[in-house]
């Protein structure tokens, strides 16, 4: 396969950037799209020429690192998928592919396609944990957990972190990763004591950085784990619900 790539370059968060155009004559249909960037990297080693920064880590689609724009869609045109398991053979021979990074105000660019994202450590900082003691590991059955919530709990919980929802949202929103990585908590008895407090830091801190949801729907259809819209509509429920607390708490004093 011949493949043409217009990929974003940029030295530094504070310089300017632009497009570049590359040809890799020799990528296999087998190969992954991270491996076509490695291929054009050894080629430019070659050269003497500057390789294309990118971030990746796994290459299982677990980590959520391999982070980039690929035609204008977030992880590429396959619903479902990271970057690192997207495939050449979903693109035609002599195919013209432009590569950027995330675009969104939070996630500055530090170096062409790699962008921070510690905004989003931040917000899980915030709360996005479990602090009761627990003691020794008590037995497995224990703590009786429905198999809806446990089911439900296990969807959000696969979240990966890796932004497609705020490079997808036209307010750069992150509402979709904020709720999952609420629920996964707050749905389960280990995280009913700080269920509420938990809500109103995270979503507190959340939007410090990030633009506010106006429900289009593109976070959850350009997440590769496919996380469902659900999530927020919990969260927003959660986010009421620990106002009200609050404000009830605060009259008793």
């Amino acid at each position: 396969m011949k493949i043409s790539l217009k990929i974003w370059r940029q030295s530094g968060p504070d310089t300017p950037g632009e497009f570049r155009d590359y040809e890799v004559p020799n990528a296999s249909p087998d190969m992954s799209f991270l491996e076509l960037i490695d291929v054009l990297n050894e080629d430019l080693l070659d050269k003497n020429e500057e390789p294309i920064a990118f971030d990746h880590d796994c290459r299982e689609g677990i980590c959520g690192s391999c982070a980039m724009m690929i035609n204008g869609r977030a992880h590429g045109p396959e619903s479902g998928t990271a970057t690192c398991q997207l495939y050449m053979r979903k693109f035609a021979d002599g195919a013209h592919i432009t590569v950027e990074p995330w675009r969104a105000a939070a996630f500055p660019v530090i170096r062409d396609l790699c962008v921070d994202r510690s905004a989003f450590d931040r917000i899980i900082e915030s709360g996005g944990y479990i602090t009761a003691p627990t003691g020794t590991a008590p037995d497995a059955n224990l703590i009786l957990v429905p198999k809806e919530v446990s089911d439900s709990a296990m969807d959000a919980a696969a979240c990966i972190g890796c932004g497609a929802c705020v490079a997808a949202c036209p307010n750069s929103a992150a509402q979709l990763f904020t709720a999952a990585k609420l629920q996964h908590l707050n749905l389960l008895p280990q995280g009913q004591p700080e269920r509420y407090g938990r809500t109103i830091a995270m979503v507190n801190e959340m939007e410090r950085w990030f633009g506010s949801c106006t429900n289009h729907g593109e976070c959850s259809t350009a997440c590769p784990k496919e996380i469902s819209l659900d999530f927020i509509a919990m969260m927003n429920r959660d986010y009421i619900k620990a106002q009200f607390k609050q404000r009830r708490l605060a009259s008793q004093t």
